[in-house]
């Protein structure tokens, strides 16, 4: 069996956003990419994720060729492939219909960099791209051209798509995105929200970065 350690480490982020509260029954599917062969590990099609386990994750090649697996790779198995090969620094793909962050998707608006937590996590806003059909590379191509310097892009009247340097970088950016995305619905049933300034989104995100959970206490929260 091929790339243990990626296969567990797949297995376990998607079975994260299940434990997350991001997806139901089989929506949604992590994938990552090993730098060695860029071979792609991807989650089954039509599997529950309480049904998941190393042994049966699907691993394609760049252009989606089954390499190994019993059972088919999941239907975005094409985009993710797209954006492996158009972003190099790409390691993990994850895709969600996390609640708030698809209410976001479902009227076609981003989500502003209103919060420091925006800012420290993303350093941008998180765009909301067209409609591009389910199946093929048409989302792929779309999330390649809109998602920009943000890890997380809305994809209309669809769902979230995170990328990453690592699959838990993703990960990580499918969770902060839905958290963030609930947080500002709920400030919105108060009132209008305001973006904060370039500096601070920029000053934000460098601390946040390259300083957050270093020994210098005072600069952390």
């Amino acid at each position: 069996m091929r790339l243990i350690a990626l296969r567990e480490e797949v297995c376990r982020a998607n079975r994260a956003l299940l434990d997350e509260g991001l997806v139901t029954w089989t929506s949604g599917n992590v994938s990552g990419r090993d730098p060695e062969t860029g071979l792609i590990v991807i989650k089954p099609s039509g599997l529950t994720f309480a049904d998941l386990t190393p042994a049966n994750m699907v691993i394609v090649d760049a252009e989606c060729t089954l390499v190994e697996g019993d059972l088919g790779p999941s239907s975005d198995t094409a985009s993710h492939a797209y954006v492996y090969r158009h972003r190099p620094d790409v390691m993990g793909v994850v895709h969600t219909h996390s609640n708030y962050a698809t209410a976001f998707a479902a009227v076609g608006r981003g989500i502003p960099a209103c919060l420091t937590a925006i800012a420290d996590e993303f350093g941008c806003d998180i765009p909301c791209a067209p409609y591009a059909r389910i199946g093929g590379q048409d989302i792929g191509r779309t999330i390649v051209e809109h998602i920009g310097p943000s890890l997380a892009v809305l994809m209309r009247q669809h769902g979230v798509f995170t990328i990453g340097t690592s699959v838990q970088k993703a990960l990580k950016a499918a969770v902060m995105v839905e958290d963030i995305a609930k947080t500002v619905w709920l400030a919105l049933q108060i009132g209008d929200i305001e973006r904060l300034p370039e500096d601070e989104i920029a000053a934000n995100y460098e601390r946040y970065n390259t300083r957050y959970g270093t020994m210098d206490a005072s600069r952390n929260e």
